[in-house]
This record gives C-alpha cells, structure tokens and sequence, in this order.
C-alpha cells in the first residue's frame, strides 16, 4: 500500500508497504520523499521471488500523478489521495472514503496521523461525532481541535462522517450533488425579519432554493401555461400517474402498507379540499376509492393503465371545479399543480433520507472500524473509541449487543462524552424531538435541516435583540467557546437529520430508554454485560444530556469497570454540551483526563 502525507510546501512523505502475493516472501515497509516536479526513484533488496522491482511516481499538471513500473510479481495499491485532492474544509492529514456493502453510500474518513517524536500507541482512536453534526466539531481550529491534540498526543487518530454528514456520498455522484448534510453556504443565508404578537414570537425567514426544497416551500416546477387557448392537462396527469404508481411500489420498498396509506391519504384530502361542490366531491370520493383499493393491492400487470384513466378523471373534476366557480378568484390547475410538486419533492425526501440510528449502528461505524483496523492492524484488532452525543449513544448500544451477543467487542477502551441511553429521569432540552414520536409525522417531515435552521436563526442568537439567545447555552455555557469558533461551529458543523433518526432516538425518552427500530430490543438492557472499559464525562450545565441522564445510564456499567465524571461548578465556570469538546478549558481539564484513561487501557490484549 502507499500512504501520502505532507512533508511541507513542495514535497510530500511517502510511505510504502510491499507484499509479495505470492505469501512466500516477507512484507517490506519504506520511507521516502517525494518533491514537486522531480521524478522519484526508489529501490531496494530483491525479494526471492522476483528478481528486481522498482516504483516511481512524478507529479504533472499541478497534481500528482502516479505511474508504477515494476518487474516481478509486486503488487501496489493506491489507498490515499493526495493533499491536494482534498476539499479545502478537511483538515485532516488524510481523507479516506470505504463503501458500506449493500449501499451507495461511501462514508468519509479524516485522519489525522501521529506527531512524530510523540508516544506510541498499540490502538488506534475512532471519533464518533453527534447527530446531525460533521466532522469540523472535533477540528474547530488548530488551537483547539480534539483530533489534532490526540494525534500529537501519539494517537493514529480518525474521525467518521456517517451516511448523509459531512463529506460522504453517495457512489457515482460528486460531493455537491450527493451530500445531503453538509453546513449551510454562505450565501445560504438571508436576513430573518423578527416580530413579537401577543407576547409571543413569530419568525419570517426565507432561505435560498436550497433549504427551501429541504423544508417543502419550493415554487412549483410544473408547466401550468395554456396553448393555443386550450388546457394542457397532459403533464398534470402523467404527474399523478407517476406519483400513484411510485406510491404502489411503496417508493421501492421504503414505505411499509401504512406508512403508504398515510401518504397517499395525506395527498388525496390536499386535492379534497379545492373542491366545493358537492356533486364534484361525491365524483372524487368514488376515484379516490378506486385508486387506493389498486394501491392496496400492489402493482399488477393492468394496473398502469388504470392510474392513468383514474388521474385523468381527478383531473377532469379539477377542472369542472374551476368551470363551476363564480367568480374564478384563482386557478385550481394551478393549485393542484404546486401541489403535485411539493409532494413529489416530499416523496424524494422520504427516500433520499431513509435512513435510521440503526442503519449507523449496524453498517456505518462496524465499516469504518474496520478499515481502519485493516489500515492500522493493531496487534490485537482492536481500536479505541471516543463518541460525543449521539457518537457515545452509538457506542453505548454497540456495547450493549456485543453483551446481548456474548461476542467480544474490537473496542479495547470506549470515552462517551455527554451521552446516555434513556434520558427519562432528566429535563433534557431533547425533549422538543417529542412529536415526531408519531410515524405519521416522521413522514409529513422526512428531514430537518438543522444546519440551514441554526444558520438562520444564529444572528438572533447573538445580535440585539437576542431574541434566541436561549439557543447559546444549549450548545455552550457564558464564556465557555470563543465567539468565532462558536459561529464556526453553528454555521458549518451541523447537517440535515432525517425524521426517521430522531424518531427513533425519541425512544430514549419512553420507559426503558432508545430501543431497536424494531421496538423489541432495548439497548440498556444489556450494558451489564459490558467486558469493555468506559469513562463516561457529562458537564454541569449541559442542557441537551445533563448529569443525570448520563448516570441513567453509567450505573448498569459493571462498576469495575466504569469511571464516571461530572466536569464543571468549579472555580465559577460550567460545562454545556460542546464544552467537553470545543470549551476553551477542554484542553486542561477534559483532554488529561482522557488522555490518561485511554493510555492506561491502551494494552495489547493477549487473551
């Protein structure tokens, strides 16, 4: 394998692992640099296999560009791309992407290598991020990134961005055009007008096209002009045909029976409601009938045939509902047609995003850990872990089935950093993700964009009259982040969640705290049969995951094995939620801690 790392402005370090397929020969490792416009030559002793090999590369065109000569049966492959292949925002030494199988999704991996001359370390160290956040939480700036301390601390250190956060995408589609989660663009962004009525807030904002097709305002795509005087019907009823047919195919198999019948329920009562006459009603009425009994009973050989003829008779009782109107005060062609488009936006939403915490759990962070125990090979195939919010959550739960499993976890120590199982004995500010406990509302909104809202609402947050500054302290307590890194934070750390993510994470405010999504399988219940070393830090004054629920769910730990520790209420300064990472004290009070946790299990396990 080859392995790319900065060596300074012109040169780059490579780094070279050779192996014979063959298996008959030893595996070589090198050293060497690489500068800009001058050809690199590298050879070495023969293995017995071959009788000479050598590897070149040279750079062309402003990028490096690799051309492999060898002779014998030596192999090389490609892992990393070069620095200059990365996006501006990844700060990382490296960028790695690894397919989850099954998927189109390929997850992005920063890295950040150990500071030469730094401690060795027997593990490697994965950084789990929270829900709806990227990879810049843990790389706020040089002087404060969590990342950058640990490698320089000697930990081969990655962060993961989990499907739709940060910079993985989807296969075959440019990071543009496939991350659906990424921070808001500048120009993402427009002034928010504030008005207070009857003592009570009222915000009108507007945002660029692109949060406005994320929440559903976008302007109609439909062409709803005459020709020639006449109607053009056609494309209406080609559009209900197509969003019928998709809603029989239960949008490939995204949508169960009810979750379908409730969409297309949702539809029918929008088109309802233009009519008035009841005649006209009674028509639709006997349609609607007929179109659900054939989306009940799944797609059949005759049944494209029948949407058609149905759409085209829905369309023709619009179209009697509008003759039928004295005086014509607006068009319901028109109506129907924006309709049509929100909901066909609203159905590409519920596939784009369909996704859950257990689609995280369960594919994203098992394929991470392990590429990078296939990258790192520790001696024991073991990482360490550290998980920050919903990053703790997922740790917690993989714990928990390894316990329910009696299988042995490849985690050597795990630091959950604000994170909890079962929030119920709290008044966790998470409690506002209650109402889309209800399915039925999970698909009224398939996402929140969270980054397009924060970006709105933080100059509120922050400028006269501070109409919002009840947001600040959810993410950090007075004086606790500084002020630019705490904008960086809001504007290009969070991402868009999908409604099916926080619908299951709401679980973990019921009775018996966050459940499978299969709602038979609760994850704390199993954490008694945790054989691996956690510390579990909350902070004092973190609204989202306060000290208790932290404890909830520490105290099933075995007690050998778990240190808790609540960080904050000294020398008058507290710890909110992103102070254990981001906090201007993080780096004397909280990084020790951990540092000093994860070197004492940071032992070969020879078991």
């Amino acid at each position: 394998m080859v392995r790319l790392r900065n060596a300074g402005a012109n040169s780059i370090k490579v780094s070279m692992q050779l192996s014979c397929p063959s298996r008959s020969c030893v595996s070589w490792t090198t050293d060497g640099t690489m500068h800009k416009q001058v050809a690199f030559r590298m050879s070495m002793r023969t293995m017995p296999c071959m009788t000479q090999w050598r590897w070149r590369a040279k750079s062309g065109g402003g990028s490096w560009g690799w051309r492999f000569s060898i002779v014998g049966a030596l192999s090389v492959r490609h892992i990393t791309s070069n620095a200059e292949d990365k996006p501006a925002i990844c700060t990382a030494d490296e960028l790695h992407y690894v397919s989850v199988p099954g998927t189109e999704w390929q997850l992005a991996l920063w890295r950040y290598a150990p500071t030469p001359g730094a401690t060795s370390r027997n593990h490697p160290l994965l950084l789990l991020s929270g829900v709806g956040t990227n990879a810049i939480g843990y790389d706020l700036s040089p002087g404060y990134s969590f990342a950058r301390h640990m490698s320089g601390e000697g930990f081969d250190t990655w962060i993961l961005e989990v499907r739709g956060a940060g910079l993985s995408k989807r296969q075959g589609l440019s990071n543009s055009e496939s991350n659906l989660s990424n921070g808001p663009k500048q120009d993402l962004v427009v002034p928010i007008d504030v008005g207070v009525t009857d003592g009570s807030l009222t915000i009108a904002k507007q945002l660029a096209p692109e949060a406005s097709d994320l929440l559903g305002t976008g302007s109609s795509g439909l062409d709803i002009s005459e020709s020639n005087g006449r109607w053009d019907e056609s494309e209406l009823v080609s559009k209900l045909s197509d969003i019928f047919m998709r809603l029989a195919e239960r949008l490939s198999g995204f949508l169960s029976e009810g979750q379908s019948r409730i969409v297309s329920a949702k539809l029918f009562d929008q088109i309802s409601d233009f009519l008035e006459d009841a005649q006209l009603l009674d028509r639709f009425n006997e349609v609607r009938g007929k179109i659900s009994g054939l989306l009940e009973a799944r797609q059949n050989s005759a049944m494209a045939g029948q949407i058609r003829d149905l759409s085209q008779r829905l369309v023709n009782i619009i179209e009697d509902g509008q003759k039928s109107m004295s005086p014509q005060l607006y068009d319901l062609q028109e109506r129907l047609a924006t309709t049509l488009e929100d909901f066909q936006k609203q159905l590409d939403l519920i596939v784009k995003y369909d996704w859950d915490f257990d689609h995280y759990l369960k594919e994203d962070v098992p394929t991470a850990m392990r590429y990078i125990l296939a990258e790192t090979k520790p001696k024991d195939g073991k990482l360490l872990a550290i998980g920050h919010s919903m990053g703790g959550i997922l740790l917690y739960s993989m714990l928990s089935h390894h316990g329910f499993e009696g299988s042995k976890a490849t985690l050597a120590a795990v630091v959950t950093l604000a994170a909890s199982l079962d929030y119920t004995p709290s008044n966790s500010s998470l409690k506002l993700l209650l109402p889309l406990a209800d399915p039925a509302q999970a698909l009224n909104v398939p996402v929140v964009p969270l980054g397009a809202l924060l970006s709105a609402a933080y100059p509120l947050c922050t400028r006269p009259p501070y109409v919002l500054s009840w947001l600040n302290p959810q993410i950090s307590a007075g004086d606790m982040m500084h002020p630019e890194l705490f904008e960086k934070l809001v504007l290009k750390n969070f991402c868009t969640i999908p409604a099916k993510v926080l619908l299951q994470l709401t679980t973990a405010f019921r009775s018996g705290g966050l459940r499978e999504r299969s709602g038979n399988f609760f994850y704390k219940d199993h954490l008694h049969k945790c054989d691996v070393p956690v510390l579990a830090l909350a902070g004092d004054e973190d609204l989202i995951c306060p000290p208790i629920a932290v404890y909830e769910t520490v105290k099933f730990i075995p007690a050998h094995l778990v240190t808790y520790k609540v960080f904050g209420g000294k020398d008058g300064h507290h710890y909110a939620h992103y102070d254990l990472v981001g906090g201007r004290l993080a780096k004397s009070e909280v990084y020790p801690c951990i540092i000093e946790f994860l070197a004492r299990h940071d032992v070969v396990d020879t078991s």
